[in-house]
């Protein structure tokens, strides 16, 4: 029975909101012992427990084990972008040509510079433990990339070196709010800023923007959704998933909101900072008068610098903030990894903003975006905002939802179109839903020009049939 319980294999197959069929394999022995079915946030077991029995009654006696989770896993919801591209990745191994364009990773190599970092640092024997927010010679390099280039200041013991920004995000949300918070959010959103939210306990409320804005946040909607328990205020610009930009005459307005409520924090995601077009330039939320000492600025190296498997991020801070999310990373990863911050060190030493390697990733990205840009316009039924940072095209094709697709069925909605797209054009989209925008797809372009060429021609072609039926 060792044996057998050591070779089981799950299997999930996850799409859409109402979708989550799983399996417990176990090739040795002849029952299915395990099997859930998932609606929304919602895990149903039959109201029944797993009951796994032994091939032979002589190896022991019927044991039931008791599978209930804790509340928060089940309040939450699987990352579809991550449910998507694996998904993708299984089929292309499986042989089917599937274009991926749902991950947000370049995917250029990382720069042979911070690369030879990362080995050289392996031969010097830099593969021990660091000290938890990280090692002093990268926080100090932090706080001079952010005073030269977003002009704010900090000393070493206001940053926090983690595993990735995603990680640093997650640590600042639970460090600061408590149950019955909430969490302030633009909507579309990063998928995984409300499933925080709710991991702190706290409440995220979703403030709608429109692609008529640029996907911007309304300074006046934001004042109307404030309440005494808005406890924290994310903004990512560049945005993911749209791409737009936020002025700083914007995000003026924004703070002059926000130092009117004393509770009111900003989690600013800059992680995209230097993946931006100009005109458009970038704002630090930090530098703006009078929002240094109620901001956490969280940042990394994944995007800037293809670095996306380093796991490498870092938050800055008032060091009471700081040493907070410090003392969570202590007990849930401790420091990042020696390797990583090696190379971490090399990246932030290629030059202002990035140098001429990030300069070169950021002209390919720009190319690709006026290629799709062009593309998708020329399109019926389809409305397009205009990326100025970030990777990624927010595109409306709401008009194809209610349209019948031979052998496929009804387009309802976002989650419908992208795996009819991935049905019948063999592209990995992901759907807006997964956003809070259910009229949209994201489409990452951190794909070369040929690859997107040939996407933007089998989406063409799978629409034909919808397009026919359509009433534009």
């Amino acid at each position: 029975m060792a044996n057998a319980l050591q070779n089981a294999a799950i299997s999930t197959i996850t799409f859409g909101d109402h979708y989550s069929f799983s399996r417990c394999f176990f090739p040795s022995l002849s029952t299915l012992p395990f099997r859930a079915m998932q609606k929304g946030n919602h895990v149903e077991l039959n109201k029944r427990v797993v009951l796994i029995k032994a091939r032979n009654k002589s190896d022991f006696d019927d044991v039931e084990v008791d599978v209930s989770l804790s509340h928060r896993v089940n309040a939450l919801k699987p990352s579809k972008t991550m449910a998507i591209s694996d998904h993708a990745t299984a089929l292309l191994q499986a042989g089917v040509p599937v274009i991926r364009l749902a991950a947000g990773e370049p995917d250029f190599d990382t720069p042979t510079v911070i690369a030879e970092a990362g080995m050289n640092a392996i031969r010097d024997g830099h593969t021990r433990y660091t000290p938890n927010a990280g090692t002093l010679e990268l926080r100090q390099a932090i706080c001079h990339k952010l005073k030269e280039e977003n002009g704010i200041t900090y000393t070493p013991d206001e940053i926090l070196v983690s595993n990735g920004a995603k990680q640093s995000v997650v640590q600042a949300v639970l460090a600061v709010c408590s149950p019955g918070d909430e969490v302030v959010i633009p909507g579309p959103f990063y998928v995984s800023y409300p499933e925080m939210a709710r991991l702190a306990d706290a409440n995220p409320v979703i403030i709608p923007t429109h692609i008529s804005n640029n996907f911007l946040l309304d300074p006046k909607l934001l004042e109307a959704n404030l309440t005494e328990r808005s406890r924290l205020l994310i903004l990512c610009s560049p945005c993911n998933p749209t791409g737009s930009v936020y002025s700083k005459k914007l995000l003026e307005e924004i703070a002059q909101i926000v130092e009117k409520h004393p509770r009111l924090l900003v989690l600013s995601d800059e992680i995209y900072e230097h993946i931006i077009y100009s005109p458009a330039t970038h704002t630090s939320f930090a530098s703006l008068t009078g929002m240094w000492d109620r901001t956490l600025t969280v940042n990394g190296f994944s995007k800037t610098f293809a670095m996306t498997g380093w796991r490498l991020g870092y938050i800055a801070g008032p060091k009471h903030f700081v040493a907070a999310c410090g003392k969570i990373q202590s007990q849930f990863t401790s420091g990042a990894s020696s390797i990583s911050q090696k190379a971490g060190v090399a990246a932030l030493g290629l030059g202002y903003a990035g140098g001429e390697a990030v300069s070169n990733m950021v002209k390919a990205f720009r190319e690709r975006r006026d290629f799709l840009v062009e593309s998708f316009s020329k399109m019926d039924g389809v409305k397009i905002s205009e990326p100025q940072g970030a990777f990624y095209l927010f595109i409306d094709f709401s008009s194809y939802y209610g349209r019948e697709a031979e052998g496929f069925g009804l387009i309802e909605n976002s989650d419908s179109l992208c795996r009819y797209l991935l049905e019948k054009g063999l592209v990995a989209l992901v759907p807006g839903s997964a956003f809070g925008d259910d009229s949209c797809i994201r489409i990452s372009y951190a794909e070369s020009l040929t690859v997107l060429k040939t996407a933007v021609e089998r989406i063409k072609k799978a629409l034909i049939p919808l397009s026919s039926a359509a009433h534009f």
